[in-house]
């Protein structure tokens, strides 16, 4: 008994381990998952190029820029789409598979239905063309700036760190401009412009994220008929949301179909609010019946129209950022074909299928982690708080179409979340300031255990100044392994 009792204990021994052997090796085929499959994407994309053009000797310029435009247009999903369903996911609006599917879906139906037909070839006017006339040397300027501004967000991404991939393009062309023709090239007042914008739009955004928050809390969910005043808001809010949206997609999504200016596309804002108020007011009547007078009874009112907010935000970036990742490789189709430089060039519809699913393939496999950031680790995010971030975003890219600014939809929509953060530090060290002591540590110990919440940071520094220094480095960052990888390349094909 005792020797088939010591059997049985090594054989349990040694399934144990094969166990522990077969867990470890699926742990490590998952990680090479994502990345196996991203290579793929990159290589299908340049057979798509080659089955499209045919094997000639300028063919071979084209499938190399598509491979590039793909893993650029992965790069992006894996970034930029984290803005606009992070928010949801950290408010548990949404699970992540969820918002995965909503981001894929309207990023796709916006890149390839709204999606710019017409992209400036020099990045909104940073380089001039004349500067830059050898077809050759434009197009490996056009190489050099797609390849450091995927290096780039490819970096960032690994680091934890959203970044503009309109900056990190717009960085990659002014390097590879400088490199190629000097810095006369570079339009200096537009990079100006575009500097300012590091500065105004996070801002912008954070403040109007606030003063939605604000609002919110002391009309709303700080009163004492919480439900009464429920239904007297939140329709008003879902309609400035409807207005904000819908003219948001009427100037910056829907380009390709119709060209509409500010004016109208407030007036169809004004048209859609009015709609939205009318059929959302009897629906929140419904919704908040039998509930509970509490804050979370509120809270929840939030969660549809956020989720909304999340797919209309997906659709709008889908449509104005599919130009980051194909732009320069349209620029490169064009300048091959044409054999000459020009300021605009019409993307192919190839070429924007390969940033649009790119784009969907690195939210995909490689989203979930900058999601979590956006929405997770800033600050503590609930229906509420995340639809002011979502609101924030699109108000200010309109007030920042009105006067022309040229600004990120990632600082903003990030510059919101900080924003919401830091008003709830503001606002809970006032209105604990407002307690006395006693009372304060009598509230705090029987919550927590402890009056420590006192000092308590609601926003988390270490993020928040990661965010900053990423931002700030990075148009130089691109610029200059831009002109690296430019001479670079010159130096090899010459």
């Amino acid at each position: 008994m005792e020797k088939k009792a010591r059997i049985n204990k090594t054989l349990d021994r040694d399934l144990r381990s094969r166990v522990s052997l077969e867990q470890a090796a699926m742990a490590t085929r998952q990680q090479y998952l994502a990345p196996s499959i991203a290579f793929a994407f990159i290589i299908l994309a340049g057979l798509v190029a080659s089955l499209i053009l045919g094997w000639n000797s300028d063919s071979y310029i084209i499938i190399a820029g598509a491979a590039i435009g793909a893993y650029m247009a992965l790069n992006i999903g894996a970034n930029d789409v984290a803005n606009n369903v992070g928010p949801a996911v950290g408010a548990n609006a949404l699970s992540m598979t969820g918002a995965l599917i909503i981001a894929a879906v309207f990023e796709s139906a916006g890149a390839l239905l709204a999606g710019g037909d017409v992209v400036g070839t020099i990045s909104k006017g940073i380089i001039d063309p004349s500067a830059v006339g050898d077809p050759e040397t434009f197009i490996w300027a056009m190489f050099a700036a797609l390849i450091s501004a995927a290096l780039w967000v490819n970096l960032a991404t690994w680091v934890g760190a959203p970044v503009s991939t309109t900056h990190s393009v717009v960085g990659g062309v002014m390097g590879a401009g400088i490199a190629a023709a000097g810095f006369a090239a570079v339009n200096w007042p537009k990079m100006s412009q575009i500097a300012a914008s590091w500065v105004i739009s996070p801002l912008l955004g954070g403040l109007i994220a606030a003063l939605f928050l604000w609002f919110i809390k002391s009309q709303v969910s700080d009163k004492n008929d919480k439900i009464a005043a429920a239904r007297r808001w939140v329709p008003v809010l879902i309609a400035i949301m409807a207005m904000a949206f819908s003219t948001y997609l009427a100037v910056k999504g829907v380009k390709k179909i119709i060209k509409i200016d500010l004016q109208t596309a407030l007036l169809i804002g004004c048209i859609a609010a009015t709609l939205a108020y009318f059929i959302t007011k009897p629906i929140i009547k419904r919704q908040s019946e039998n509930k509970p007078n509490t804050k979370k009874t509120v809270r929840n009112l939030f969660t549809i129209p956020l989720i909304c907010a999340a797919a209309m935000l997906s659709f709008a970036h889908g449509a104005n950022d599919v130009a980051n990742a194909v732009g320069p490789l349209a620029a490169i189709v064009h300048t091959v074909d044409a054999g000459e430089v020009v300021s605009k060039v019409a993307i192919p519809i190839w070429v924007m299928v390969v940033g649009a699913f790119g784009i969907s393939f690195g939210l995909l496999l490689f989203g979930p982690k900058l999601i979590r950031m956006v929405g997770e680790q800033i600050t503590k995010l609930n229906p509420l708080r995340a639809y002011c971030v979502a609101l924030s975003a699109a108000i200010t890219v309109i007030i920042a179409s009105w006067l022309g600014l040229p600004v990120s939809s990632t600082h903003i929509a990030v510059g919101s979340v900080f924003g919401v953060g830091f008003f709830r530090e503001i606002h809970w060290r006032i209105t604990s300031s407002n307690k006395n002591v006693a009372e304060l540590k009598m509230i705090e110990v029987e919550k927590q255990g402890s009056p420590k919440r006192k000092h308590r940071k609601l926003v988390r520094r270490s993020h928040f100044m990661t965010i900053i220094a990423a931002w700030v480095i990075t148009v130089p960052a691109a610029a200059v392994l831009s002109g690296v990888i430019f001479l670079g390349l010159v130096n090899v094909t010459s």
